[in-house]
């Protein structure tokens, strides 16, 4: 029933999309606790344009984004009875764990960047309040600073990579280069990005 309708959800991608009103998400999302499969689909139709563009800021690529989708909905079909209403709305509460299992993915893929807090900010880049702009805006300054120190192809790799979200198979074809050799470059200069981000921070 998911996959069915993902692609609906990616044509729609950059349309307006009106998502219904909380009390109606409430009462989805509370039949849908009970196992209501009808609700289900009901509520994947009024969010799924939503929440696939959270994913697809994070991931950045629409294979990937579509793949992760389907998860977080199963993620809210396994938890929509632990929703409470009086904490969180339920686009906020389904837009949190969309947010988080897409980056739960980008570490997944990219493990050497787990503890990079600067670099996660970046790439989810959903800030809503002036504050959360001001923060990404002021991150973004940082780390361009650190990456462009690493210098040269390198600091290019870094960019596509973490940034773009290219493979390392992909930088392989791109810089003529063996897996290996970009998996160490990258591996190195996150060192030095880290050690540049944590001198800035001081």
């Amino acid at each position: 029933m998911i996959s069915s309708s993902v692609n609906a959800a990616q044509s729609a991608g950059s349309g307006k999309h009106s998502v219904p009103d909380t009390g109606r998400l409430v009462e989805l999302l509370a039949q849908v606790a009970e196992a209501d499969r009808a609700a289900f689909h009901l509520l994947y139709q009024a969010t799924s344009r939503k929440l696939y563009g959270v994913v697809l800021r994070i991931m950045k690529r629409q294979s990937l984004a579509e793949e992760v989708l389907q998860e977080v909905y199963l993620r809210i079909w396994n938890r929509a009875d632990s929703f409470e209403a009086s904490k969180a709305s339920p686009i906020t509460w389904m837009m949190t764990i969309a947010r988080n299992r897409a980056l739960d993915e980008v570490r997944r893929r990219t493990p050497e960047l787990d503890d990079n807090s600067e670099i996660e900010m970046i790439a989810d880049g959903s800030a809503s309040s002036p504050h959360g702009r001001a923060e990404v805006s002021q991150a973004l300054g940082r780390l361009q600073t650190c990456i462009d120190g690493v210098g040269g192809q390198q600091a290019q790799m870094v960019k596509l990579a973490y940034l773009d979200g290219l493979s390392r198979e992909a930088l392989a074809t791109r810089f003529s280069q063996p897996v290996g050799t970009v998996k160490v470059w990258l591996h190195r200069s996150l060192k030095q990005i880290r050690a540049c981000m944590a001198e800035v921070l001081s």
